[in-house]
């Protein structure tokens, strides 16, 4: 999931602050209270944009009648989700991030496989975290494939793709995509793994999407965060860059509790976790750089 950016393109482009009504201010405190995103003074003419385009669907006039709208009328949760909808609209593509898969092949899977050796039920899980419309986890699955009859024949792969986006997950589910989606994916990905569709665009292979599930979930909803346990591998790319510092901090802590021991943790390229959370090892892979949860000592609870 990324934010707000795309959404630019229906809203008008950045209004002065002063120009900008306050009831605005409020429902991004209201936003940041229920999803952690945060608007800054730069970017809250793309929540007014958003606003306004909602405010035409529910024939709401003023920004007072859309507050109260969000906050007094009967329908005030689903209004919320559909606000939350139109912000946060995703870009990705297919095979974004070739380093990042790279040292997943070459270096974090023979490490798993050795340290699961033993284990009677090979399983590996991973988490696609603000999947948006699905590219990320289908590319992490389709390399899983590639391993199967390899270092990963045996083994039961699962990943688990999940968007605060409704129309996000809706698109991750039916894994269609056109040109511009399937930019960076290879001949060899194309034919092996999609299939014709209408519009010249190519939808996932079935054996694809057996691997992967996709499901609602914000962030800030802790109860739904608690049961995201066990991942071997999670990647969150590109999302909290908008969230501040609190909720930032708090939705890593779920990760690497989320975790298992020995588990690598991806974020996007130009994020870091710096003067953020210390629990993770950074550990450097060529062009891409990951963090490690490391196992527990002997002797430690």
């Amino acid at each position: 999931m990324t934010t707000g950016a795309q959404a630019a393109t229906a809203a008008p482009q950045a209004r002065s602050a002063a120009s900008i009504d306050p009831l605005y201010r409020q429902i991004r405190d209201l936003v940041y209270k229920v999803s952690g995103i945060y608007k800054t003074e730069e970017k809250l003419y793309l929540l007014a944009g958003g606003c306004e385009r909602r405010m035409k669907q529910t024939g709401s006039k003023t920004p007072r009648e859309y507050w109260d709208h969000l906050t007094l009328h009967p329908s005030r949760d689903g209004e919320l989700r559909q606000l939350l909808n139109e912000i946060t609209i995703g870009e990705t593509c297919l095979f974004r991030s070739q380093p990042q898969l790279d040292a997943l092949r070459k270096v974090i899977l023979p490490e798993m496989a050795a340290d699961k050796t033993r284990q009677i039920l090979k399983k590996l899980r991973i988490w696609s975290a603000g999947c948006s419309t699905g590219e990320e986890a289908y590319t992490l699955a389709m390399n899983m494939l590639e391993e199967s009859a390899g270092i990963l024949k045996g083994w039961t792969v699962e990943v688990l793709g999940t968007d605060l986006n409704d129309r996000s997950i809706e698109t991750a589910n039916a894994g269609i995509y056109g040109d511009y989606a399937l930019r960076c994916t290879s001949e060899h990905y194309k034919r092996k793994y999609f299939l014709p569709a209408e519009q010249n665009k190519l939808e996932v292979r079935p054996e694809v999407k057996k691997l992967v599930s996709f499901s609602r979930l914000n962030f800030q909803d802790d109860s739904r965060m608690l049961f995201m346990k066990s991942m071997d591998l999670i990647f969150c790319c590109n999302v909290l860059i908008y969230f501040d510092r609190a909720s930032k901090s708090k939705v890593v802590d779920h990760f690497f509790t989320n975790l298992n021991y020995g588990g690598y943790f991806f974020l996007g390229t130009s994020e870091s976790l710096l003067n953020l959370n210390d629990k993770f090892h950074l550990v450097h892979f060529p062009g891409a750089i990951a963090y490690w949860k490391p196992p527990l000592k002997v002797g430690k609870p």
